[in-house]
């Protein structure tokens, strides 16, 4: 497709129907969570609510105690599935993601020091994990750093930034006292429980500054997965793309952590099921963040209605689905012969 300008856009048809199908099913779950709840409420009157039409009962259920909800449950699922779509094409490896490589660690020790040391609240705990999520990604850029940064060296570097950040989140709840580290551990879990519009706006105006700044720099994303010496010869400024590209994975995994805690997998796997939807080679951007929307809505339906009476926390279901889908992704990869 081309536009005015000399510009041209590649459209592939298969990615477009998985795009309009992702955001069918997560419009589709959204409606199903926003009627889910002790006060029930069909699907009809929750469209009807929504476009002004519900009784002042239904107005104040929908509009101001589960739409905030479903909304942020949207936006982190986006940010991740985007970051870790980000993640993977940089280091060009499908287990580069925001939960491997350490930020949703740095995040959640950022959030951890403001909860323990200062007993902090809710915005100051939004403000440590941003700060830890920052912290994290500059660490493990400078570290691997070696005139310039490999994909692999940057897995690896994350992975011991990891485990070091990890220890220190356990002598940070060790340290803490019983109400605080209480509250951290609820934290941690990963919930969408008690959302609302404060969480919304920030999140909402972070995900519209980054997402064209992404989009901007797809071609030379797109090159930079031929390899750094292809891409210098096509044109592309290799470390100046992949700084801002790393860049605003970063400020979207902790943005996202920040908002509802360290959901966990849902950038490991969203850009995976993208990729494997469209049979598309490239980064799959916009495929991956619809699938990062749908799966943590979807997850969080299944953790309100599938467990009886107990509702768990969505980090609890993406944990257990996500750590399923990395034993299979390992087992894939190894018989490959890529690890």
């Amino acid at each position: 497709m081309r536009a005015p300008g000399g510009l041209s856009l590649r459209l592939d048809a298969r990615a477009l129907a998985v795009v309009a199908a992702l955001l069918l099913a997560a419009l589709t779950a959204s409606v199903l969570l926003i009627g889910t709840g002790d006060f029930p409420i069909s699907a009809g009157d929750v469209l009807r609510t929504l476009v002004g039409g519900g009784d002042r009962g239904q107005e104040f259920i929908v509009r101001e105690l589960r739409l905030p909800r479903v909304l942020v449950g949207l936006l982190v699922g986006a940010s991740l599935g985007l970051a870790g779509a980000l993640f993977q094409s940089v280091t060009r490896n499908p287990l580069g993601s925001p939960d491997v490589l350490g930020l949703s660690a740095g995040a959640t020790a950022g959030a951890l020091v403001m909860i323990v040391l200062f007993s902090g609240s809710a915005a100051a705990v939004t403000g440590g994990a941003l700060v830890g999520g920052l912290a994290t990604g500059l660490a493990i850029y400078l570290l691997a750093w070696k005139q310039g940064v490999h994909g692999y060296r940057l897995v690896l570097v994350g992975i011991g930034v990891s485990a070091v950040v990890t220890a220190v989140n356990g002598y940070l709840i060790t340290k803490a006292d019983f109400v605080d580290a209480a509250r951290a551990v609820v934290w941690m879990t990963g919930s969408l429980n008690g959302r609302d519009w404060t969480q919304v706006w920030p999140l909402l105006a972070l995900f519209a500054v980054l997402l064209p700044l992404v989009l901007s720099q797809a071609r030379g994303l797109r090159m930079l997965e031929m390899g750094d010496d292809v891409s210098y010869a096509l044109g592309v400024r290799v470390e100046r793309v992949r700084l801002v590209l790393m860049v605003s994975a970063v400020l979207l995994t902790a943005a996202a952590t920040a908002a509802c805690g360290p959901v966990t997998f849902v950038a490991l796997t969203a850009p995976q099921l993208a990729r494997r939807l469209t049979r598309s080679p490239g980064p799959n951007l916009v495929p991956s963040l619809c699938m990062g929307a749908t799966l943590l809505v979807t997850a969080d339906w299944a953790a309100q209605r599938l467990f009886g009476a107990d509702q768990l926390p969505v980090g609890v279901v993406t944990g257990v689905l996500g750590g399923l889908y990395l034993l299979w992704l390992l087992v894939t990869e190894r018989r490959a012969g890529r690890i």
